[in-house]
């Protein structure tokens, strides 16, 4: 494949994302961006963890984080919880609130993504799952 090929390949494939991501941001009337519903998402999958090691799976910066937990907790959707056995630590963990929210969040994408491929055919939608289940095996 020539590189120009690979290089638009890849420009489309994050031109899809963030038109996603925009619409996305502009449906979703909860004063919340996608990555607070992220880190909803990574304490929903992993139960209570430690501020900086979300940052660090989410690749977000420590003060990013502590930004959008605030932002979480003032609105109810996490809560800092501190290490019984050793109280200089603190975790951040999703309280029903949250996981309301993410759930909400997960919907709205869906309905959004759902509306996208419907302009594929049901072919192109099956070479569209085939060249995604490679490049994952891939990864």
């Amino acid at each position: 494949m020539k590189e120009q090929t690979i290089f638009e390949l890849i420009h489309f494939m994050d031109k899809v994302t963030n038109n996603l991501i925009i619409q996305w941001n502009k449906q979703f009337n909860e004063d919340l961006g996608i990555s607070h519903i992220l880190v909803l998402a990574h304490l929903l999958e992993n139960g209570k963890s430690r501020p900086s090691d979300i940052a660090k799976v989410l690749g977000l910066t420590p003060p990013t984080l502590t930004h959008l937990s605030e932002k979480l907790v003032k609105k109810q959707l996490a809560i800092r919880v501190l290490d019984e056995s050793d109280r200089r630590i603190i975790y951040l963990d999703i309280t029903s609130r949250g996981m309301e929210m993410v759930q909400k969040a997960n919907k709205e994408g869906a309905t959004l993504r759902g509306n996208l491929f419907q302009k594929l055919t049901e072919e192109e939608r099956g070479q569209l799952l085939k060249i995604y289940e490679k490049l994952n095996g891939a990864l």
